[in-house]
């Protein structure tokens, strides 16, 4: 995304091409929603249609890590070992970030046949291409996953 692009969008969610793999962007006017918006795209990858996916269920996740690079890819890497661990999809997200430490809670609800059509699956996030800044008035949190 060019520079001219990413003034202009504040607050959302993409994927984006890596070679084999394929990486997750959350963006949000503040750096939790950056973090919440990340794993709306994680999900919009493990699930054909996250809008499917009902919040009935609240998980709580809690991580921490030395830097908020690392810290999104212990978030990212947490949510994809709850929803493995209790065969859930998550589709609403909320985080507090107090300086490397990070408690949410993640809403969805346990994975039916009948209901959602799988995506992709997702092993785990990496640090390849990992990143959390500020840019041009946006937050922006980043990493490619393994899948």
């Amino acid at each position: 995304m060019g520079q001219k692009e990413m003034a202009n969008l504040k607050s959302g969610w993409e994927t984006f091409d890596h070679i084999a793999d394929i990486g997750i962007r959350g963006i949000g006017t503040t750096l939790e929603e950056a973090f919440e918006n990340g794993a709306r795209a994680l999900f919009s990858l493990m699930v054909e249609d996250l809008s499917l996916v009902r919040p009935v269920h609240k998980k709580e996740v809690n991580c921490s890590s030395y830097d908020l690079t690392g810290l999104f890819v212990a978030w990212i890497n947490s949510l994809i070992a709850l929803a493995d661990i209790e065969q859930m999809l998550f589709s609403s997200f909320s985080v507090t970030i107090d300086d490397h430490t990070l408690s949410g809670l993640a809403q969805g609800e346990r994975w039916t046949r009948a209901i959602h059509q799988l995506g992709i699956e997702v092993k785990g996030a990496t640090f390849t291409e990992a990143k959390v800044e500020f840019q041009d008035g946006v937050w922006i949190a980043q990493c490619v996953v393994d899948v």
